[in-house]
């Protein structure tokens, strides 16, 4: 979907297909007919947005055979879907029955990770519609906290700048311009729009053209920051807001009472890490996942309002006594394409949990899932809109 800025900029909305599991390249081409394309007819509209998520076998596949990606291409056309924006983070396994902490290797101490992602910039640079110039990669933000060495960290940017090398060539060679978004994400050695900041302006960082920020609402939400204070802190450091992931965590007030640990516990579940966060008066407090924050050895207090790493469906409010960080969604989109210039043009509904969330709320039905995600593209829609911009055919 496609968005027209009051200062005449093109303002891209996708939602990311790591929702539908597909590891392959056949899966992909199968992914296209039977998910994507019908949330474009659900819609209603001749033209979707998707932001791919390609994992190593499927890249591979790709990078490998030059008309397996024309076929690609064209498969997207004949759908009506257009790619400007790919979902990097996940390597492979994203729709395992466990995966958990295994979503954040390889990371970017690994030459693995280098190699994955400059394919996947090489693969964009081909599937871009023919008038758009520019694609965008968001990828993990460096590393898992732990075992991060200053080893580690040098090795991390290192290959980041390597990247940065050789996305200049791909741009000369075929006129596209690829940048790399680090997605901030509690748990990681990057959790914060701060230490973003700090990575990617300090001495060894690689070239702020090539590198920026993917801005998702769910983690900046579940790290209880302000949307404002992070988007004036990013700009004026001068770090680019790449991309951003539009998203919703889930949010318990008063997680201390019976009745919402009991709601809480609805939402634990074994196949993706859910990454707490308890409000305290010096920032926040943590625990990994939200099975460990309700029950474990040393769960968290529950004094303050917990926000959890759950992407909840944007449009569906939880059942109380839950709610979901939509407001703080809100605000960001403000400050991100509400002001006289948008200061990232790529967004990307990211609800990948779909078929975790408790049985009474999952879809049934492929048609379900394709009808609820329409649902929050239609919600997103109005919310660009209302901030001035008007959508384009």
């Amino acid at each position: 979907m496609r968005f027209l800025h009051p200062d005449g900029s093109t303002v891209h909305l996708a939602y990311c297909t790591n929702v539908h599991p597909a590891e392959t390249l056949d899966g992909v081409r199968a992914q296209l007919r039977d998910h994507c394309e019908p949330v474009r007819r659900a819609l209603g509209r001749e033209r979707l947005g998707i932001g791919l998520w390609l994992a190593r076998d499927a890249a591979a596949a790709l990078v490998a055979d030059a008309d397996a990606r024309r076929t690609l291409r064209g498969a997207l056309d004949a759908r009506g879907l257009e790619v400007v924006t790919l979902n990097g983070f996940p390597y492979r396994g994203f729709g395992g029955e466990r995966v958990k902490y295994a979503v954040y290797t390889p990371d970017w101490t690994s030459g693995e990770r280098l190699d994955h992602t400059a394919d996947l910039a090489a693969i964009l640079a081909e599937l871009l519609p023919d008038d758009v110039a520019h694609g965008t990669i968001s990828t993990l933000p460096l590393a898992w906290r732990h075992p991060f060495t200053p080893a580690d960290r040098a090795r991390a940017l290192g290959h980041l700048t390597e990247l940065a090398g050789r996305l200049d060539a791909l741009a000369e060679r075929t006129g596209r311009e690829i940048r790399i978004a680090l997605e901030p994400e509690p748990g990681c050695t990057v959790e914060t729009t701060g230490q973003a900041a700090d990575i990617l302006t300090g001495p060894d960082a690689p070239p702020g053209h090539r590198v920026g920020v993917c801005l998702d609402t769910c983690h900046l939400a579940t790290q209880f920051e302000d949307p404002d204070q992070a988007v004036d802190g990013l700009t004026a450091r001068g770090v680019a807001i790449v991309k951003s992931q539009l998203s919703a965590a889930l949010h318990a007030e008063h997680p201390g009472r019976p009745e919402v640990r009991t709601a809480l516990a609805d939402f634990a579940e074994p196949r993706f890490l859910h990454q707490t966060r308890e409000r305290v008066h010096a920032g926040v407090n943590g625990r990994d996942d939200l099975d460990t924050a309700l029950f474990g050895p040393d769960p968290l207090p529950g004094r303050g309002p917990w926000r959890v790493h759950l992407h909840v469906p944007l449009h569906a409010t939880p059942t109380p006594p839950l709610t979901s960080t939509l407001p703080q969604l809100q605000r960001a989109l403000a400050r991100l394409v509400g002001g006289e210039h948008p200061l990232t043009t790529h967004l990307e509904v990211e609800t990948y949990t779909w078929q975790v969330l408790p049985p009474a709320l999952r879809p049934r039905a492929p048609e379900q899932l394709a009808e609820g995600i329409a649902a929050e593209l239609t919600l997103a829609r109005d919310l660009l809109t209302g901030l001035g911009l008007k959508e384009l055919p």
